[in-house]
């Protein structure tokens, strides 16, 4: 009995942080910076850092589909995270809209390109153009989608270099293999080696919205308080730092 005691006292007597588990998260290539200052914030009130995996949402969903192990998702449009409620893969009242952005065309940083909505279509129409692909990642979706309405679409479509995501669609112009990109305000804001040299109308693309959502194969509790962390006034308060917006 004495032995015991003196178990349960050990136990109680470990740290919070010691005794849970780290979350994993599956979050959206762009949310790199932000996420990880989230992270590390949630660690200094005494947690257990969260493990965050960067990919583009489409690979990231495919992967929780496939069965890949992980507490949370946070996608960069709603229909990733649409094909994973469809399969019942997410909690149940876990679902919220974290963050909004914008999308924008960048430039290697020494040019002085000033696009509007009149000249963006010609100019991008010369290409190359860097853009995550339109085929499946959030980012080139809503590219498309811009161009599109913009009545430019065509005209771009063959100029455009396919990445596997938007930093990857970054680097492109950041290296100068492409002398333009369509990338989210964030990205550009997170390198010093590209400017923004025009920015889509709101009303051209769908809005841009960052689902959170934990998955129902979760068994972390540790999960749901990152969760909730992410969507508090001080979660959403480090990712306007970041320049995004308000869902």
């Amino acid at each position: 009995m004495r032995t015991l005691i003196a178990l349960i006292l050990a136990l109680f007597a470990i740290p919070a942080a010691a005794q849970e588990r780290a979350p994993l998260v599956l979050a959206a290539a762009s949310l790199q910076e932000s996420m990880n200052a989230a992270a590390d914030d949630w660690a200094r009130a005494g947690h257990k850092r969260p493990t965050i995996s960067f990919a583009a949402s489409s690979a990231l969903a495919r992967q929780a589909i496939a069965g890949a192990p992980a507490d949370l998702f946070v996608s960069a449009d709603e229909e990733w995270m649409d094909a994973l409620a469809a399969k019942n893969l997410l909690a149940k009242g876990t679902r919220a809209n974290l963050v909004g952005n914008r999308l924008v065309v960048v430039e290697p940083a020494g040019g002085r390109t000033r696009l509007t909505v009149r000249t963006l279509g010609a100019t991008l129409a010369r290409g190359p153009v860097a853009m995550a692909d339109p085929a499946a990642v959030p980012a080139g979706k809503y590219g498309q989608a811009a161009l599109e309405k913009l009545g430019a679409w065509q005209a771009v479509a063959p100029k455009v270099v396919r990445a596997e995501n938007v930093r990857a669609a970054l680097a492109l112009v950041e290296r100068g293999a492409a002398p333009f990109g369509i990338v989210y305000s964030t990205d550009a804001a997170a390198s010093q080696k590209v400017r923004v040299a025009g920015v889509f109308p709101a009303s051209s693309h769908p809005p841009i919205v960052y689902p959170v959502a934990r998955l129902a194969a979760s068994q972390n509790p540790a999960a749901e308080g990152f969760r909730r962390f992410l969507l508090s006034a001080r979660g959403r308060a480090i990712f306007a730092r970041f320049g995004f917006t308000r869902p």
